[in-house]
Formats: C-alpha cells, structure tokens, sequence
C-alpha cells in the first residue's frame, strides 16, 4: 500500500505545532497503518518526547520513526532471529537517513544543548519556542523518511 508522503509530512508537522511531542507526531502520523487509533498511539509514544522523557537521548521523532519500522519489518515472536535481523537493520537504514539529513539522531546534540537530562516539565509551545526549536523540521523529516520506507515497500 503506497501512502501519500507529503498528506502524512502535513500532518506530522500539524500534530506537533498542536501540542503532540516529537515521538507522538510522527507516529500517530501513521497509526492507522498499524489499525491503531490515535488515541492509543499517543499513549504509546508520549515516553519517547523529548529523546524519551527529556533525557535528550535519541531524538523523539527518530523513535517515532522507528516504532512506525514495526510495519515495514515486523517482529512479534521472540525467537525469529531473521524477521529480528530485518527489523534491526531498517532500524539502523532509517536512523542513518536522518543522521544523513540532520547530522544526528540524538536530542541534544539536534538542539545543541550541553546538559545530559532536561528539567520534566515540558516547555511551554509558544511562538518562540518553535522559532528557537527546529523540532517541527526533525519531525517532517522523519515522517519523510519513514514514508519514503513505506513506499519502496
């Protein structure tokens, strides 16, 4: 099933500028694929915001990248080591095309930031904080390269 990047790409950037974190926008960008309704996905994602909990490790919208891999290489019984071995290595293809795009994969190395873990409590979304915060672009870029993905399918 061929999917329409550019509505998906709107609709990831939509889904952040309206208060969905970095992870969530992207996944919930392509939950229906997984017969997820959006509600549930939001759920499963909100952990991985701001590179899982504002700890600024991989970056929320890598990981919502890679939970949406699940559909291109699924892995669902524990000792398939060959379905694991493909889930892995798109895994590693997907992260390697944002790396390529973005110059990396972690949080805060992305917004140039120095400490190893951010305060819990969530910035507040205002026009300012998407002017210093290229986040909405690190989201339209994975929402692309997993799109792309999904089409070469």
């Amino acid at each position: 099933m061929k999917v329409n990047i550019e509505e998906r790409v709107a609709l990831a950037r939509e889904l952040f500028t309206s208060g969905y974190n970095c992870a969530q926008a992207v996944f919930i960008a392509y939950c229906d694929l997984a017969d997820m309704d959006k509600h549930t996905a939001a759920k499963i994602a909100a952990p991985f915001g701001g590179g899982m909990g504002r700890l600024r490790e991989v970056c929320g919208a890598v990981s919502g990248m890679t939970m949406c891999a699940g559909q291109i290489a699924p892995n669902s019984e524990p000792n398939d080591s060959v379905n694991k071995k493909l889930c892995y290595a798109t895994v590693q293809e997907l992260a390697e095309k944002f790396r390529a795009e973005n110059g990396a994969i972690v949080c805060r190395e992305l917004l140039g930031l120095t400490q190893q873990k951010d305060n819990p409590t969530p910035s507040e979304r205002t026009s300012e904080y998407y002017q210093k915060r290229p986040c909405v672009e690190y989201v339209a870029s994975a929402a692309r390269i997993i799109g792309e993905k999904l089409n070469e399918q």
